[in-house]
C-alpha cells in the first residue's frame, strides 16, 4: 500500500499514531501500525486501512483521537477521512451469520429504565445497571444479574442497551450465549476466527444473556475467557445475565467464574407484595385498563412468583371483563383467577407447623441456631416450601429462621431439589406436605370468598 505525494511523511504519520496510543490507549489496536496515509488536500487526511470491518472501527470510534494526533504534528486543524484500500477484505466466500446484525437479539422499546419498578427485590441490580449505562466501562465492570426466570434480567439488560445506544452514541452488542457458542463453533468450522474475534473484540459493551448456558462447553469457555479479557482491558462493558450465580454455573472454569465475581454480582429476588402491586397497576395503567385497588392487591396476592405470572393473570382478568362486557371488580376478579391461580394464603407459620409435626421437632429448634443432622434437613424442608408457597422474599424467609441470610434459603432450597430427584420416597412426603398446605390454603379460600 503506497502513498500519494501530497500526503505526511512516514515519521511524521508515526508521531501521529503514536499519539494516539500514548492518549488514548483504550482505542489503540497492534494493527494501527499497518494504517497508510493515503493523501493531505484541503485539510482533510485520508487514511487507508486494510479492510471494511476496520473502517468501521476507526470511522465510529477513532475520528476524533486521530484529528487530534494530526494537529498536533502538524500545528495546523485537520480532519481525517477512512477509506478501505481493497486488498485484505474480509472474504466473501465465508456469508457468516455472525457478520449481520440480525445476529443480535432485538430490543423491546418497553425495557427501559423509566418502565422498571423498583423494590428491595431489585434496587441493588437496578442502581448497578442505570451506573453501567451512564458511565460503561468504568463503573461495575463486569456487572453480572442472577435470579429466577421473569424477574427482569432482561428487561435491565435491554435498559442499558437502549441508554448506551441513544445517549451515549456507543455500539453495544446484545446477545444471547447460545448464539455466541454457536457463531464461535461456525468461525471454527469455516476457518473464520479473526472474524469472529474481530465481530465480538469491537463492541463498546458486550451484553449476554442467560451466560449460564456457556457451561460444560469447554472451547467455548477458551474463547470466551479471551473475549472478556480483551474488551475488560480496553474498558468495554461487559454485562451477563444468568438464573444462577456464577459460583453455581455447573463445570463452568474457576478463572471465569472470578472474572464474573470481580465486578458487581446482584440477585434479583422475587418481588414483595408491595413491589407486586406496583407492576400490576403499571401494566394494567400501560394497557388502559381500570383496576380497582382491591383488584390489584387481589392479583398480588394470588401471583407471588414472577412478573410475567403477574402480566399472565392481569390478561385472565381483562379477557374476562371484555368476554363479559363487565366492568372489572373483586367478584370478576375471583372468577377470572379461581381456576388457574394458587392460594397464597399459605403462610410460614403454617409450614412451621405442619414440618414440625410431620418430623417430631420443636418450632424452637426448626427456628434456632442448632445444625444437629435431625434438625437441619426439616429446616431446609422449611424453607423449600415457604419458597415454593408463600410470597415471602428470600430475605424475608431467612429472618424467620434465625436471622439466615438469601444465599442460606437458596441453598436449601436447591438441596431439597435435587433430594427430590434423587430420593422417591423423599419426594413423595415433600408432594404430601405441599398438598396439605395447598388444600389448607384453598379451603381458606373458599370460606372467605364462597365464589372461588
Amino acid at each position: 500500500m503506497q502513498a500519494k505525494a501530497n500526503t505526511l511523511k512516514p515519521s511524521v504519520w508515526n508521531e501521529v499514531v503514536e499519539y494516539v496510543r500514548v492518549h488514548h490507549p483504550d482505542l489503540a489496536h497492534d494493527w494501527f501500525s499497518e494504517l497508510v496515509p493515503q493523501d493531505l488536500t484541503g485539510g482533510v487526511l485520508v487514511v487507508a486501512a486494510a479492510n471494511r470491518p476496520q473502517v468501521r472501527y476507526l470511522d465510529q470510534q477513532c475520528r476524533r483521537a486521530f484529528a487530534e494526533a494530526a494537529q498536533a504534528a502538524l500545528g495546523r486543524l485537520i480532519s481525517v477521512s477512512f477509506e478501505s484500500n481493497g486488498a485484505d477484505e474480509e472474504p466473501r466466500a465465508l456469508p457468516l451469520s455472525f457478520e449481520h446484525d440480525g445476529a443480535e437479539l432485538s430490543l423491546s422499546a418497553e425495557c427501559r429504565f423509566d418502565r422498571f419498578i423498583t423494590g428491595p427485590c431489585n434496587r441493588l441490580a437496578h442502581a448497578a445497571a442505570v451506573a453501567v449505562a451512564d458511565r460503561p466501562g468504568n463503573a461495575y465492570n463486569p456487572l453480572f444479574l442472577h435470579g429466577d426466570v421473569g424477574l427482569g434480567k432482561t428487561h435491565l439488560l435491554q435498559a442499558i442497551c437502549h441508554e448506551v445506544r441513544e445517549r451515549r452514541g456507543l455500539r453495544p452488542m446484545y446477545i444471547s450465549c447460545e448464539t455466541f457458542a454457536n457463531h464461535f463453533l461456525e468461525a471454527v468450522e469455516r476457518g473464520a476466527m479473526q472474524q469472529f474475534r474481530y465481530r465480538y473484540r469491537h463492541v463498546d459493551a458486550l451484553i449476554i444473556d442467560d451466560i449460564q448456558f456457556l457451561g460444560d462447553r469447554e472451547r467455548s469457555q477458551e474463547e470466551f475467557f479471551h473475549t472478556f479479557n480483551t474488551l475488560y482491558q480496553s474498558q468495554r462493558q461487559i454485562v451477563l445475565s444468568a438464573d444462577c450465580s456464577p459460583a453455581e454455573i455447573p463445570a463452568l472454569q474457576d478463572r471465569l467464574v472470578s472474572r464474573f465475581n470481580s465486578g458487581v454480582v446482584a440477585l434479583m429476588d422475587r418481588p414483595c407484595l408491595e413491589t407486586r402491586m406496583a407492576i400490576v397497576g403499571t401494566k394494567a395503567k400501560a394497557r388502559g385498563i381500570e383496576l380497582p385497588e382491591d383488584v390489584i392487591k387481589l392479583i398480588a396476592m394470588q401471583v407471588d412468583s414472577n412478573v410475567r405470572e403477574l402480566e399472565g393473570a392481569l390478561a385472565k382478568v381483562d379477557l374476562l371483563s371484555q368476554t363479559r362486557g363487565a366492568a372489572i371488580n373483586m367478584s370478576l376478579a375471583l372468577e377470572a383467577l379461581g381456576q388457574g391461580a394458587r392460594g397464597r394464603s399459605v403462610s410460614i407459620p403454617d409450614v412451621l407447623d405442619l414440618v414440625s409435626q410431620r418430623y417430631q421437632v420443636r418450632l424452637s429448634d426448626l427456628q434456632g441456631k442448632r445444625r444437629h443432622k435431625s434438625i437441619v434437613l426439616p429446616r431446609q424442608v422449611c424453607m423449600y416450601l415457604a419458597r415454593e408457597l408463600t410470597s415471602m422474599s428470600l430475605e424475608e424467609i431467612g429472618g424467620y429462621f434465625g436471622g439466615r441470610d438469601h444465599t442460606t434459603v437458596i441453598h436449601a432450597h436447591r438441596t431439597i431439589t435435587k433430594r427430590r430427584s434423587e430420593v422417591p420416597s423423599f419426594d413423595s412426603t415433600v408432594e404430601e406436605l405441599t398438598l396439605v398446605l395447598r388444600q389448607g390454603a384453598i379451603r381458606e379460600a373458599r370460606t372467605s370468598n364462597p365464589r372461588v
